[in-house]
């Protein structure tokens, strides 16, 4: 008989609901369609009574962070405002199962609390997408990828949503075959299975159609240029076109020009910046390609309508 495999997730306060069932789900219905107790699974929190979730909802649990016992892997599930639950006295208790030899993962924003600890400086790691600039600039040290998950690492790490439903299906697939992944993923009607290398967002080409090399190339030119941002005629040039033929590649795909996309993006980024991390507005400022604080308060009010300080304030 099969060794049933004894998942333990700690449910961090604001945790992402919709992450939390992924997860849960595949295992319970792992074990219906085998008709085996292939896995078991205890929730704890903070409290060890309840977690609320950020939809509001309250899940109760069945312990806190007292040591654990024979456990085969320790999931960190956060969501939003994951910082604000990072405590000193659960950044102990995850040192010390790290210590004791319990195996870790992470899925949505709780990569960030492994993080935190320490625990995936040189690691590949994913995490949900709303949180890379956060990492970028916090965690430099972690490998971070934007894959919807990452298996082959000691510590295991899924970006949130769907995708801790695709490691999941990843895990009993590696460990009790194929099939039973695929008889899993069919219960759940999900027939869009994803390997851990895929991309957690829909990429331009799917989102509008695109085919054009040279304006995906010029977009992934920006993406890696942020801080130093490039000028359309340098950027054209890399590409061996001419900035008028990268001007009409972007009028004609996104109704855009080079500049004022760019632009675009580099203000979510800083708006992003500010609203998970504790920079300065001038650290943020130089961390998005602007030399002056004054203009980029000027530019990031035009374009959200309020100052990066009311910005910070209103955390909408």
């Amino acid at each position: 008989m099969a060794q049933t495999t004894h998942f333990v997730f700690f449910l961090l306060e604001e945790f992402s609901h919709l992450a939390f069932s992924c997860a849960l789900e595949p295992l319970r219905i792992a074990n219906l369609v085998s008709g085996k107790p292939l896995y078991r699974w205890t929730l704890i929190s903070a409290n060890g009574t309840t977690a609320t979730c950020s939809n509001g909802s309250v899940t109760l649990v069945q312990g806190g962070m007292e040591p654990l016992r024979h456990v085969d892997r320790l999931f960190v599930i956060s969501g939003i405002n994951m910082q604000n639950h990072v405590t000193p006295e659960l950044l102990t208790f995850l040192r010390r199962e790290r210590a004791a030899g319990t195996p870790l993962g992470a899925i949505c924003s709780g990569a960030y609390v492994l993080a935190k600890a320490g625990f995936l400086d040189g690691l590949q790691a994913a995490v949900h997408w709303a949180y890379h600039d956060l990492f970028l600039e916090e965690f430099p040290e972690v490998k971070l990828v934007r894959n919807v998950f990452v298996a082959r690492e000691k510590v295991i790490t899924a970006s949130g949503g769907t995708a801790a439903a695709d490691l999941m299906l990843h895990l009993i697939g590696r460990a009790h075959g194929a099939d039973l992944a695929t008889e899993v993923a069919d219960q759940m009607v999900y027939n869009a299975v994803r390997e851990g290398s895929a991309a957690q967002r829909v990429s331009l080409q799917s989102r509008h159609g695109m085919r054009n090399g040279h304006l995906m190339r010029a977009i992934a030119l920006m993406e890696d240029h942020i801080e130093e941002p490039l000028s359309p005629s340098l950027i054209a040039e890399d590409l061996g076109i001419s900035t008028r033929q990268l001007e009409r590649l972007f009028g004609k795909y996104l109704n855009s020009t080079p500049k004022h996309y760019f632009m675009e993006m580099r203000l979510n980024r800083a708006r992003n910046l500010l609203l998970q991390t504790e920079q300065s507005i001038t650290e943020i400022a130089m961390a998005c390609g602007f030399r002056s604080t004054s203009h980029f308060s000027k530019v990031f009010r035009a374009h959200f309508g309020k100052s990066p300080v009311s910005q910070r304030t209103t955390m909408d």
